[in-house]
This record gives structure tokens, C-alpha cells and sequence, in this order.
């Protein structure tokens, strides 16, 4: 009887799957900044799983060619650009950029999307209208500029937004001398501005003009990035560096190199610009109340 037990214990263990172990290499867009704070977040959630990264660094001084490794993690579009551009044959899971801007990449570089996936940084629709509902719950009608970009994603929007009972409306501006002309014919027939990432309406040398016409307007910018908050846009909803570390780790936990689809970031952070609150004479939340009301009407769906 104990024999048998022996027997049958063994047999268990031969055929039980041993779980390999998998490395990573990480190409990092640039050093330091979000992308240290990325590797960081990724290295530490995936500390006692069978995953870890064996090299790290930019494009440059990586040689995926000559490393052996079962997964490539970009971060940022210039890394993926770069490790597009070789024929290494690893899986590639794409972080920190657009959607649109992953798409583009991967049409500029002919792959096939079975071995490439992403976690994006676009927040996904409901949950901005949900944001737009608890932070500006007066304002109904909210304006989106459009361009080759985003044009695409407009009836999707529209279609989210008025189930959450908002009026969207789009303009399009698809290049800079537009861009003025695009928000006086937008903003009077909007309470709110939402900003999504779009790198040919949203670039550094236009974020002042858009800042300054919507005040004119007095109307409030919500955007996708904390720093375009400080810049003057009311408020922001964005994922953070260590959200997508995070997540990126307990996706590889999960999936290992079998890919998933694209996909959303799970968590978000919210900032306020109070200053710009009190210059449009608006009483809105604080950042916790917000999202503690975006959780729970998550966990209720």
C-alpha cells in the first residue's frame, strides 16, 4: 500500500508541468525618466516568478540578435520602432505609446500583429466618460479635435459617450495653421474639451495655443498627461509609468510569451489643476474622490 502511494506520489511529480523559466529583454526608448521608473515597476513585480529581465538598456546597446531571449518588452515608440526594424524573432510586447501610434509602427514595419502586442496608454472611452461624469457632471457636451490620427476612433467614442449620456462633437485639425480656425468653430458648441493622444494636434509647439483659446472660451481642457495639467488643462486622467510596470509584469506572469490582444491600462491616476478650477470659477472633486467613485462603478459593472 505505502509502495503504491510512493509510486503514484512520483508519477505525479513526472508528469506535473515544470514551469521554465523565461528572459526578457527590455528596450528602453531612452534612459532615466518614465522609462527608469517603467523598468523598475516591471523588475520588482516580477521578482519570485519564473520571469526576469537578463539585459536592459536603449536600442543601441542592445543586440537582440546575439542575446537569447524568450520576450522583447519595448517602452516607449522609438524603442519598438528600432526593435521592429531588426529581424530578431522574439515576441515583442509594446509599451508607453498610443495606440495610434503602435498601429502606425507596426504598418511602417510590415509585421505580423500574432507576434506583437501592446499595453497602451490611451485610457479607454467608458472610462473617460466616466471621468468627464464625476468631475464635470453639469457639463454634457464635450468637443474632441480630430485628425488623420484619431479620425478613426471618433464613432467609437461617440457611440460610449452617449450611452454615458454626454453630446460629443469632433472638428477637424489636421495641421497646425487649422488648428486655431478648428477650435473657434468647436469650442462654442461644447462645455468641455477632451484631449486625447494624437502627436499631430497635441505637440509641444501647440499646447499653448489650444491652452490659451480655450480659456478665451472659458472652457476647461481634460487631458492625458499630468504634465499637460500643470501646463494649464484642468484635469488629466492617465496611466503612470509603474501602473504599466505593473501590469506589464502580471501579464508576462500570466501569459508568459504567448501574447494576448492589445489592450488598455487597468489603472489610472488623476490630476487636478486647481488654479485653472478657480480661474473658470468650477467646483470639481479632489483627485481620491474621483477615483474612488470611477473604482466602485468599475467593480459594480
Amino acid at each position: 500500500m505505502y509502495r503504491a502511494f510512493l509510486r503514484a506520489l512520483v508519477l505525479l511529480f513526472l508528469l506535473a508541468p515544470i514551469a521554465r523559466a523565461g528572459g526578457i529583454a527590455l528596450v528602453l526608448s531612452q534612459q532615466g525618466g518614465p522609462y527608469a521608473e517603467f523598468s523598475t515597476a516591471l523588475q520588482k513585480t516580477l521578482e519570485g516568478s519564473n520571469w526576469n529581465v537578463v539585459t536592459s538598456g536603449t536600442p543601441e546597446t542592445i543586440e537582440l540578435s546575439v542575446i537569447r531571449t524568450d520576450l522583447v518588452i519595448t517602452a516607449g515608440a522609438e524603442a519598438l520602432r528600432q526593435t521592429l526594424g531588426r529581424n530578431s524573432a522574439q515576441p515583442v510586447l509594446a509599451t508607453l505609446l498610443p495606440r495610434q501610434t503602435y498601429e502606425k509602427i507596426l504598418a511602417d514595419a510590415g509585421k505580423l500583429r500574432g507576434r506583437t502586442s501592446a499595453i497602451y496608454l490611451d485610457q479607454p472611452p467608458v472610462r473617460l466618460a466616466a471621468f468627464l461624469r464625476y468631475l464635470l457632471p453639469e457639463h454634457k457636451r464635450v468637443g474632441m479635435l480630430l485628425s488623420n490620427e484619431t479620425r478613426t476612433l471618433y464613432n467609437q467614442y461617440k457611440q460610449v459617450f452617449s450611452s454615458a449620456k454626454l453630446v460629443l462633437s469632433g472638428e477637424d485639425s489636421d495641421t497646425d495653421s487649422s488648428l486655431v480656425a478648428a477650435l473657434g468653430t468647436l469650442l462654442p458648441r461644447v462645455d468641455v474639451l477632451l484631449a486625447i493622444p494624437d502627436s499631430s494636434i497635441y505637440k509641444r509647439d501647440n499646447i499653448k495655443s489650444i491652452l490659451v483659446t480655450s480659456y478665451r472660451y472659458q472652457r476647461p481642457v481634460v487631458a492625458f498627461s499630468a504634465a499637460f495639467a500643470s501646463a494649464g488643462a484642468l484635469a488629466a486622467i492617465y496611466s503612470t509609468p509603474t501602473q504599466i510596470g505593473n501590469q506589464t509584469a502580471e501579464l508576462i506572469k500570466a501569459s508568459g510569451a504567448n501574447l494576448p490582444l492589445p489592450q488598455s491600462p487597468d489603472m489610472f491616476a488623476v490630476s487636478i489643476n486647481r488654479n485653472v478650477a478657480d480661474a473658470l470659477n468650477l467646483s470639481v472633486p479632489d483627485e481620491a474622490t474621483i477615483r474612488r467613485a470611477m473604482l466602485a462603478e468599475r467593480e459594480q459593472r
